[in-house]
């Protein structure tokens, strides 16, 4: 472990030494009260940090992962009840009562290890307001990290335990993920817990200086980046044969669950500029995670690519915040050093802190609590390795599988990403109408446009990345399943015959607004492409062009759906 210095204040002979040697000074006393060299005009450009120490990484990663949680428990409360509250289309009290029955009726130690959430010891009764609580608190502490860039292990935890409760009600449909099992609610899971063993127990710094960043920290932070890569390129070499005759960024922009702007034009490039994308996405997923394991410039130089692969990824498409959660983890490859640059050189800055703390030869006495926390660091190590033993035999495996937790609490899980790519864009395409017969060739049917989609032909793709729109994202896997896997589109089908104000606000476009609802909503299916851009579609302001398969599922009216309804115990929606 690192060592700091007892008296920040006070800077030792050798940091005095250095300063004056930048100064082009000779090494003599300072005089009292003032520092020498550039700091003494008051912003100038000190003396360099010394390599090899991460006081500035904690502060840069304890904000990124604050930046993270603040975006997930923003997502969390503007849509969960909407999707997984009282009137949710899959309810989470539902949920575990349904785990409760399962385990007889009792809250033990298999039910939490099945499903670990803090909702289990809390009043069920309101559990809209439970969602909301658990997301606000979530939200007043990662802004409280991210504005102040102090964080500990107390304050950590309690973002873990928070969002861990969330994901876990979250639930997962029988054939695709729903809400809260995306790979990257585990990957924040894991990286949060990684930043909690970041920061003292109790210390609320920027610098504790008794507590300087482990060793072993920084190390879990670079297997987790590692095993991200390695894993994404793993599952495309062993996945889609596109991957392997370097088509698959011929048909990705287009097929990807939400396109942007920059998606359309992307879509176009020539073809040899795809094969350049996808040899480049092999180079950077197959081969750069081992230059950590290179040195420290090998490991800066993995660091910025793979900032800047993740950058290119959130410039072409709208994946959640993952591609901005990955770069966390890649942050850790950057010593004090190679940070510098980020933080003001300042009188009494944290920089020149930072100095003070490399340049004093005075070491802390040794107490209990630093006996305490290095048992803590190596016990944290050896968590990690044990529970990495299934993940690396994951890697290795002819049949891996991505985005898939071994234990419970989601500390160590395995990720990937696009093993396989759709080459044709499907929607499913929600249309209502007013008509007493769903069959009459009269009958008009408008539809429901989504927040971001796919639907109407004229408007153009969102940006919203890191934000998430979870329901478009389930919308896009429903397309190439069917109904039947995806009950909860019926679910949704229903709400919206009864215009029900919780999934509406899940709508960007509601055709029967100040109206009479609908008698009857149907699931179309189309075959969306983009239009060519200066071609006769786009001169007509169209972003798509699209081509009806069928129908997805047929018309339904809200007393149809009843008995449906009854078999699920879900509450049958009652029109105002």
């Amino acid at each position: 472990m690192l060592a700091a210095g007892p008296d920040m204040a006070a800077p030792s002979a050798a940091l005095r030494q250095r300063r004056a040697a930048a100064a082009g000074g000779s090494g003599a006393p300072e005089t009292p009260g003032r520092a020498a060299g550039p700091e003494s005009a008051g912003g100038g450009v000190g003396p360099p940090l010394s390599p090899g120490t991460f006081w500035l990484t904690r502060i840069v990663l304890l904000r990124a992962v604050a930046l993270l949680y603040l975006v997930a428990f923003l997502v969390a409360y503007h849509q969960n009840k909407q999707l997984i509250g009282e009137k949710g289309l899959l309810p989470c009290k539902l949920y575990l009562q349904n785990v409760k029955k399962y385990f007889k009726g009792k809250i033990n130690l298999d039910a939490l290890s099945y499903a670990p959430t803090i909702i289990w010891f809390l009043d069920w009764s309101d559990m809209d307001s439970i969602l909301d609580y658990i997301s606000m608190l979530g939200l007043v502490i990662s802004a409280f990290i991210l504005i102040t860039g102090c964080a500990n292990m107390v304050l950590m935890a309690v973002l873990w335990i928070l969002y861990l409760s969330l994901v876990n009600v979250g639930q997962i449909c029988k054939y695709s993920p729903f809400h809260f099992s995306a790979g990257w609610e585990s990957q924040l899971l894991e990286t949060g817990f990684l930043g909690m063993f970041l920061c003292p127990l109790w210390t609320l710094s920027r610098l504790p200086r008794s507590t300087p960043p482990s060793s072993i920290v920084i190390w879990g932070f670079r297997w987790l980046i590692f095993r991200i890569m390695l894993g994404a390129g793993l599952i495309k070499i062993r996945g889609d044969h596109c991957w392997r005759d370097l088509t698959c960024m011929n048909y990705h922009y287009e097929t990807q669950p939400v396109p942007n702007p920059i998606a359309y034009f992307m879509h176009r490039s020539p073809g040899w500029f795809h094969q350049f994308e996808t040899l480049f996405n092999h180079f950077i997923e197959l081969v750069v995670p081992f230059f950590i394991f290179m040195g420290r410039r090998m490991c800066m130089v993995h660091g910025v690519l793979q900032i800047l692969f993740q950058v290119l990824l959130i410039i072409s498409g709208n994946l959640s915040f993952l591609n901005w959660l990955t770069i966390v983890p890649s942050i850790a490859c950057f010593d004090d050093r190679s940070l510098a640059f980020l933080f003001s050189s300042g009188r009494g800055g944290v920089k020149e802190r930072v100095l003070q703390l490399q340049g004093s030869s005075e070491k802390p006495p040794v107490g209990l609590g630093c006996h305490i926390r290095r048992v803590v660091n190596i016990s944290f190590g050896l968590l990690i390795a044990y529970l990495s033993v299934p993940v690396v035999i994951n890697l290795l495996s002819s049949r891996q599988v991505m985005n898939t937790s071994f234990n419970p609490l989601r500390i160590v899980n395995t990720y990937g990403a696009f093993g396989s790519i759709t080459k044709e864009r499907t929607e499913v395409i929600l249309q209502g109408t007013s008509s007493p017969d769903p069959n009459d060739p009269a009958a008009v049917w408008q539809e429901f446009d989504f927040k971001c989609k796919p639907g109407d032909l004229w408007r153009r793709p969102c940006f919203i990345s890191p934000y998430h729109y979870r329901l478009d994202w389930l919308m896009w896997f429903a397309a190439f399943q069917t109904y039947e896997q995806n009950e909860w589109i019926i679910h949704l089908a229903g709400k919206l015959l009864a215009q029900e104000e919780e999934a509406l606000s899940l709508i960007a476009t509601n055709p029967f607004a100040d109206r009479d609802p609908p008698r009857w909503i149907r699931g179309e299916h189309f075959k969306y492409k983009f239009s060519q851009p200066g071609g006769t579609h786009a001169a007509q302001g169209k972003w798509w062009i699209r081509k009806r398969i069928g129908p997805y599922f047929p018309p339904v009216n809200l007393q149809g759906l009843r008995k449906f309804y009854e078999d699920r115990n879900w509450l049958y929606p009652e029109r105002d």
